[in-house]
């Protein structure tokens, strides 16, 4: 769909969240690339496309791994003695160990087209399966990879590919074992893995690629900061991810080995910058937000995800006070609303302070409006883009809700927002634009029948039901 679907040149936006704040009758103009040239006080000139709802920038996934989708709903029995997230991660394993790069592709390409129907507009895909079930390599060593950047076109959104390195079972360097076969890359291998990526992103604005390491269990910092030493000569100012501190025993675990929790241990062995988004750093001392806060790093919530594996709240509060950045992801995909996403982080706040509108900046006073606006930023900043929102040099990416809608009567336009977010599952997403390319019209995906049929006809052939 993607290479099909010809950018538009202007946007006239009825009301639209500037980064200068609420503009009426404004026009968004794009350049060839699918960026923003201006955005412009215009109720005269010719536009290719009237938007008549309210117009916020699209929001981007910081946090997917899109083959998780496959088992939303397969993991809500009690197992005795696998019910926490260990367990639930071995029954991972066993499901989408059998998955090949055909039904990567399916899955992905309708897990998109979901995303991009309630408001995400690109996604940052931290992918792991990289060879065949048993370990060994496809003759195309980026097969998997491949198929999630074709997903993307397919469906019409934005992807960065954090193609990610796994190199060890365990903080002690344990060999990695059974499906974790299927993730391995010695530094070498990723290296050219990395370099192959690279080169599918080429001359395509809608792809790009970044750098990821699973986890401190599963890499080294020796080896990280070599893979990223070696790295920066193909992809210099790439963004870099990691999973850290998410469970209570990887901390202990790390504290065991290392002598340091995870957080202030990665601070500790490596350079980390602004282009850092650490993914759920759930569990940090006072001492490590502060750390967070002082890099510029961005911090990579995914509530839903976090709630269903029982993770626990990050001090989202604390990191808002000390100007931190945070944005929002889909993770396991048992959700795939930002509004929903953003109603859980808000809400985990409310219950461990006892306090209501806790995520809210003086400068707009409306929780949505906040909300969404962080979201915006750090999720940019995690694919690597420090300009971003509806202004110019920003990548074209809009998203108009249903001004009609019912639940959305005598709001202004922020309350607008507030609503959106914090009053029940109701999708109000009309129109989605992705670097100036209209990938949703009236709420409908054109790819969304034939992308459903697919993956639930893949579905029934994988028999999941019997893992």
């Amino acid at each position: 769909m993607n290479h099909s679907v010809s950018r538009l040149t202007s946007v006239r936006c009825a009301n639209a969240l500037t980064a200068s704040g609420w503009q009426k009758n404004c026009v968004v103009q794009f350049s060839d690339q699918g960026r923003i040239e201006s955005v412009r006080e215009d109720e005269t000139s010719d536009v290719d496309l009237y938007l008549e709802g309210i117009v916020i920038a699209g929001i981007p996934n910081l946090h997917s791994h899109a083959h998780q989708k496959a088992i939303t709903g397969l993991t809500e029995h009690r197992v005795p003695g696998q019910d926490d997230f260990w367990g639930w991660r071995e029954l991972m394993y066993r499901a989408n160990s059998r998955l090949n790069p055909e039904q990567l592709q399916i899955i992905a390409n309708y897990l998109y087209i979901d995303m991009l129907l309630k408001g995400y507009t690109s996604v940052a895909e931290f992918h792991y399966l990289h060879h065949q079930p048993n370990g060994t390599p496809y003759s195309n060593q980026s097969e998997m990879s491949e198929r999630l950047f074709d997903a993307a076109s397919e469906a019409g959104i934005a992807i960065t590919l954090l193609p990610t390195l796994y190199c060890r079972g365990g903080f002690e360097n344990e060999p990695i074992k059974d499906a974790q076969n299927r993730f391995y890359h010695d530094p070498d291998g990723y290296l050219r893995l990395l370099s192959e990526c690279h080169s599918l992103c080429a001359e395509d604005p809608d792809r790009s690629i970044g750098i990821a390491a699973h986890s401190l269990r599963a890499v080294s910092p020796q080896d990280l900061n070599a893979t990223i030493t070696h790295a920066k000569s193909i992809l210099k100012d790439a963004p870099i991810h990691i999973h850290v501190a998410e469970q209570i025993k990887e901390v202990n675990d790390c504290v065991a080995v290392n002598s340091a929790r995870p957080v202030s241990w990665l601070f500790d062995q490596c350079d980390v910058t602004h282009q850092w988004c650490l993914i759920h750093a759930t569990h940090v001392d006072r001492e490590e937000q502060a750390l967070i806060a002082r890099s510029g790093v961005t911090v990579g919530l995914c509530p839903a995800t976090e709630a269903n594996l029982g993770d626990g709240i990050f001090p989202a509060s604390e990191l808002i006070a000390n100007n931190g950045f945070f944005g929002i992801g889909s993770d396991s995909q048992v959700s795939t609303s930002p509004a929903h996403e953003l109603q859980l982080l808000e809400y985990g706040q409310r219950l461990s302070r006892q306090k209501r509108a806790v995520l809210v900046t003086d400068a707009t006073k409306s929780n949505g409006r906040s909300l969404i606006d962080a979201a915006v930023i750090g999720g940019n900043r995690a694919q690597g883009e420090f300009v971003c929102g509806l202004q110019p040099g920003s990548r074209g990416d809009l998203v108009e809700l249903n001004s009609d809608h019912v639940e959305f009567s005598n709001r202004t336009l922020d309350q607008v927002l507030d609503t959106w977010i914090f009053s029940g599952p109701f999708n109000p997403v009309k129109t989605v634009i992705v670097g100036a390319k209209q990938v949703v019209q009236n709420g409908v995906h054109p790819n969304r029948e034939a992308a459903t049929t697919a993956y639930r006809r893949m579905i029934q052939s994988l028999a999941l039901t019997e893992t």
